[in-house]
């Protein structure tokens, strides 16, 4: 006669653990919980992107109405005011051209995302995005705290999905962030806030003053 233990092996059947083969899958082409966290911090770092947008596009217009100030008293020959004018536009600049950058960053790390839900590689894709958007959350916590906060529990989440990756494919260790992969997407996205900051922003008359490299560092 059989045993109830028997009848409860056949009904509900223990996993088997995963072998090599299957640790390796799971590493390359991630399990669905861990698509789904892929996902949903893809989709937070859209929303980010976005507000970020907002905020450069409204700086822009600010931008724009102080420099016409700044030509009229030129035109009035009002040198005190348009000096005046065009120290709010260096500072307002230099604010802009650190949300620029953090914009580009977030740019360049949602398609790197994007490409790893794809493509697969969680542990190696994913380490160096992580170090990214901790830097990110530090650059942007003083300037747009909301922003800086959201960064921080989209970081958290792909931290999660990195360890759970390690669990899956039978490495324990902690992740490691690889600096040197996270240093080139920050020193990129720098660069293309200079850019599009030469581009699309008119240059002030050298006369009056401007954010130092000293000023815009810090």
């Amino acid at each position: 006669m059989a045993k109830a233990e028997d009848f409860s092996k056949i009904w509900n059947p223990q996993p088997k653990s995963p072998g090599i083969r299957e640790k390796i899958k799971n590493t390359i082409n991630p399990p669905p919980p861990l698509r789904q966290k892929l996902a949903l911090a893809l989709y937070k770092l859209k929303v980010q992107n976005n507000k970020l947008e907002y905020i450069i596009a409204k700086m822009k217009e600010r931008d724009r109405s102080l420099f016409e100030k700044v030509v009229q008293a030129q035109v009035e020959k009002d040198s005190t005011r348009a000096a005046m004018y065009a120290s709010e536009v260096a500072e307002l600049r230099k604010l802009t051209k650190s949300l620029v950058m953090a914009k580009a960053a977030v740019e360049k790390v949602t398609l790197r995302l994007e490409t790893i839900m794809v493509m697969g590689d969680v542990l190696v894709g994913l380490t160096p995005i992580v170090g990214v958007i901790k830097d990110l959350r530090r650059h942007l916590v003083g300037l747009v705290p909301e922003i800086g906060l959201e960064m921080a529990e989209i970081g958290e989440l792909l931290e999660s999905v990195v360890t759970e990756a390690g669990e899956f494919s039978g490495f324990m260790s902690a992740p490691t962030v690889y600096n040197e992969e996270t240093r080139k997407i920050l020193e990129e996205a720098a660069a293309i806030a200079e850019q599009r900051m030469r581009t699309e922003f008119p240059e002030l008359p050298s006369s009056f003053p401007q954010a130092s490299p000293q000023q815009e560092n810090k």
